[in-house]
């Protein structure tokens, strides 16, 4: 595992996004795993894939990067992150530095996936980091619904994988 200093400038990833995507996923950042890897929750811990696949996939479970991405797709969910950059050492959202924050254009994203209908946060941080610093900017609909959703990460260990994905299912389809 690659350690990062709080002096490096991290870059999160391009939307996982077609624009028929129904549903937006927010993370904050991607963690020091995922940015080693480039891609998104690469974490063997964290609980993002196995919920998908509970929620959307049929078995087997698919395996590779790619087949995960196509899930995503086939269940019109997009997948981003509210900062596009900031400045954090190891993985934990706590440790982001507030003046380092440079976020996502949502304006522009809303404005090519017409279909969207809801945003869903994953974990708090990501529902913090957006109402702080991308909604008093943003020209978002009332017709979009914004849930949150328990952190699928694994230092969000008061619930287990399947609390969490009932968690998501009832946070989803209501």
């Amino acid at each position: 595992m690659t350690t990062r200093n709080h002096q490096t400038t991290l870059s999160a990833f391009t939307a996982l996004s077609n624009p028929d995507a129904r549903w937006l996923i927010l993370g904050s950042m991607p963690g020091v795993a995922s940015l080693d890897a480039q891609q998104y929750y690469a974490h063997p811990r964290n609980a993002f894939w196995p919920i998908m696949q509970a929620l959307f996939g049929t078995p087997p479970a698919p395996e590779s990067y790619q087949d995960k991405i196509a899930l995503l797709h086939g269940a019109k969910v997009a997948l981003w992150d509210v900062l596009a950059q900031c400045k954090r050492p190891g993985s934990l959202d706590a440790n982001i530095d507030p003046k380092s924050v440079v976020c996502n254009d949502f304006n522009t994203f809303l404005s090519t996936h017409s279909k969207l209908e809801k945003i869903a946060f994953n974990g708090k941080a990501a529902e913090q980091l957006f109402n702080r610093h991308v909604l008093p900017e943003l020209a978002l609909s009332a017709e979009i619904a914004i849930v949150s959703l328990p952190s699928s990460s694994p230092a969000m260990a008061s619930l287990n994988m399947q609390q969490k994905a009932n968690a998501w299912r009832r946070a989803l389809f209501t």
